[in-house]
């Protein structure tokens, strides 16, 4: 079975594709670019000039390969440092079940709509469907949601047995709906704001026809399972995981539903606590400038979120711990937005504010100072490895740039396709993307070996480098719901008790049918004039 075969590990995926950039400096001759600094957007960047290409002594590597890593480190130290903060301050969050609380709480205040006739004729389940999956859906384009839906899966299948579809449905609320969202990403910082970094493009512009995406890529998925499960429910024998879901139908899940809701006093303080200093922030920012693609409008957004968090908290306070974090997140991405469109928020920004967000949540949990730094460091430690691949990639470009061969490659690359179109470049480019994504998973980790070349390679044939970076967003999030060196995906399946084959089964038309779409929408990045591109 495929889920039996021996895939290297990324880490031996990424030395092999450094020794193989070793063996090609001694191949490929030396080559440079002149490059020039100019500001586009308020943002200076380095350009490669056009029709200044020259032929250089080349460099071939050796023992180099080893201090590869160390230079990678260095260069991509920003990019590691901010996934490994993201990853402990998401592992406090995690901890107090606050997630599992809101969507659970959601699916128990939805069945009072059933008295409805409307809501009866639309379906409850069908609207459960929807909302979770949207939910989802923003929580993967938003904050790249991925290693979290593991956690989700055993309550969603379950439940999704239990209204009498099958574990796939299940699987397809939480893993898929985030997957698709993280393809489709909006603000997503592991992909959109890391490839952004590296391409030097202003953090989160272009969001409009981003968002535009995400949306259709979120309805074609609520479409697609709405279908199945409706399918399913008609005639449960025709689900392929119809004998594998007796464990599940033989199972009692009461347990697993049951949510006891509290509010220590130590929430009461860090809400108090976060008022005052939101309420300090709001008189030294009483206005923002928030900039929206080629529009700004002024307002006091700062003193407005500051009020509404007073509100919230108190409302949320008074149900339970559990929807103050829940507060604390939802006000987290506010600020997130708010830093980067008003205030040119980068990644140092971003990573301080999930950190505060983190502590701040472990804070209202009454989580002591030795138990905060323990979550924070099993959060760290869960992460590390993606933020090592980072690191190792960092130094495929360090060999690279050394060897003298880049912008050879690239010279070469720009000869061949030029001639090709646009249209025809950014395909490949895709293509390329999406085929490297089965191998090599983390979105972070294709950031940080491809951006580099492809945003330089983009300037020389005339793309912009939101295109390219549209490429890379969707290459590396739709082939990652089969790629078997998944870890996400495997413990997915493992916990759901699905086999690797019947999910491929099951989930590869519709792949195919969405990476149609992806090109689609591809197209009017390189043929019309989109905000922020």
């Amino acid at each position: 079975m495929l889920t039996k075969t021996k895939i290297p590990p990324t880490y031996v995926i990424v030395f092999s594709i450094i020794i193989i950039a070793a063996m090609l400096t001694w191949i490929v001759p030396g080559g440079r670019y002149d490059r020039q600094k100019i500001v586009v957007n308020g943002v200076e960047r380095t350009v490669i000039v056009n029709n200044t290409f020259k032929t250089v002594d080349s460099n071939p590597q050796t023992w180099q390969i080893f201090a590869a890593f160390y230079k990678g480190f260095v260069n991509m130290s920003h990019i590691v440092v901010f996934i490994l903060m993201i990853g402990g301050a998401f592992w406090i969050i995690n901890e107090t079940k606050s997630i599992d609380v809101g969507i659970l709480s959601f699916l128990i205040f939805t069945k009072r709509f059933e008295k409805w006739k409307f809501v009866r004729k639309l379906g409850v389940d069908n609207i459960i469907i929807v909302f979770i999956m949207t939910i989802f859906s923003a929580f993967g384009a938003i904050f790249g949601m991925a290693e979290e839906t593991i956690a989700f899966t055993i309550i969603f299948v379950q439940l999704s047995v239990r209204m009498g579809y099958d574990s796939l449905v299940g699987i397809g609320l939480c893993y898929f709906a985030a997957h698709v969202g993280f393809a489709g990403a909006i603000l997503n910082p592991f992909t959109i704001g890391i490839a952004q970094g590296l391409a030097s493009v202003p953090l989160f512009t272009g969001i409009e026809y981003r968002v535009v995406c995400w949306l259709i890529f979120t309805f074609l998925s609520i479409a697609f399972i709405l279908w199945y499960a409706r399918r399913v429910k008609k005639n449960p024998q025709k689900s392929i995981m119809y004998h594998e879901d007796d464990y599940w139908r033989h199972r009692n899940n009461t347990d697993v539903l049951e949510v006891t809701y509290y509010t220590p006093k130590s929430a009461w303080i860090t809400a108090g606590a976060l008022f005052i200093i939101m309420l300090v922030y709001s008189f030294y920012f009483p206005s923002t400038h928030l900039r929206v693609g080629l529009n700004t409008v002024t307002a006091p957004f700062v003193p407005i979120l500051t009020g509404l968090f007073a509100i919230t908290s108190i409302i949320t306070l008074r149900k339970s711990l559990h929807f103050f974090i829940l507060n604390i997140l939802a006000f987290t991405i506010f600020y997130l937005v708010l830093g980067v469109l008003g205030y040119d928020w980068y990644i140092m920004e971003i990573a301080a504010l999930f950190l505060a967000m983190g502590l701040f949540s472990g804070f209202a949990a009454g989580k002591t100072n030795s138990e905060l730094t323990k979550l924070f460091q099993e959060g760290v430690k869960d992460i590390v490895s993606a933020s090592l691949v980072v690191g190792f990639a960092g130094g495929i470009i360090a060999i690279l740039n050394d060897g003298q061969i880049i912008d050879t490659v690239l010279h070469s690359m720009s000869n061949l396709l030029q001639g090709a179109g646009q249209i025809t470049a950014i395909t490949i480019m895709y293509g390329f993307q999406s085929l490297l994504n089965l191998v090599i998973t983390s979105g972070s980790a294709k950031a940080a070996l491809t951006i580099p070349i492809m945003a330089e390679f983009s300037d020389i044939i005339g793309l912009t480098r939101q295109a390219t970076i549209m490429a890379f967003q969707f290459g590396s999030g739709i082939t990652d719901m089969i790629a078997p060196t998944s870890g996400v995906l495997i413990g997915v399946l493992g916990i759901a008790k699905v086999p690797y084959g019947k999910w491929v089964k099951f989930i590869i038309p519709f792949m195919i049918f969405l990476a149609f779409v992806a090109w689609l929408l591809l197209i009017p990045t390189v043929t019309m004039k989109l905000s922020g591109f």
